[in-house]
């Protein structure tokens, strides 16, 4: 999920994720976490990687990215993330739904879908991670150190966190 508008001296954390993927539900909480304790400092980017296993994950980071074209990129995210057994069963009209429910465009959710207008920003993402060795979700990349929250998240928060806090000190 690429804003244009990043924030100047803020830290980047690239979050390789995808929608319909339980590992990256779990990883809401070490999100939330990050982002009460950095606040402006931190900058979340979603980075899409839908795994072929999940039919509906490619139109899920489709949908993502017009719901940050909307404005609710992240509320968007944790909202599918919330009820990845319903996207599972429901497919394209459950992301439709949850933009209607968020307040967004449902009908212009639906429209996105079916005219592809953000399939390269999902591809460009996808061909990104994999040239850098993301090879499942979540992974996450900061200060050029990537980690595989994919296999284990264990102890990942505090060595984001960990990451950060020295980038941070740097800057200063």
């Amino acid at each position: 999920m690429n804003d244009s508008s990043v924030r100047t001296g803020a830290l980047v954390l690239d979050v390789w994720c995808e929608l319909q993927c339980p590992d990256c539900r779990s990883a809401l909480d070490d999100l939330r976490a990050l982002r009460a304790r950095y606040g402006d400092r931190l900058e979340l980017r979603l980075r899409h990687f839908p795994l072929e296993k999940h039919k509906h994950a490619f139109a899920a980071a489709q949908a993502a990215e017009e719901a940050l074209e909307q404005g609710k990129g992240w509320e968007y995210v944790e909202a599918v993330l919330g009820r990845v057994e319903e996207l599972d069963r429901g497919g394209e009209p459950f992301l439709v739904e949850v933009a209607g429910e968020l307040g967004l465009d449902a009908e212009e959710f639906d429209t996105a879908l079916i005219d592809g207008r953000h399939i390269l920003i999902v591809d460009a993402d996808q061909a990104e991670g994999k040239a850098i060795g993301v090879t499942g979700t979540p992974t996450y990349v900061i200060g050029g150190e990537r980690l595989d929250g994919g296999k284990s998240q264990e102890g990942l928060r505090e060595r984001v966190a960990e990451i950060a806090d020295r980038l941070l000190a740097e800057q200063e």
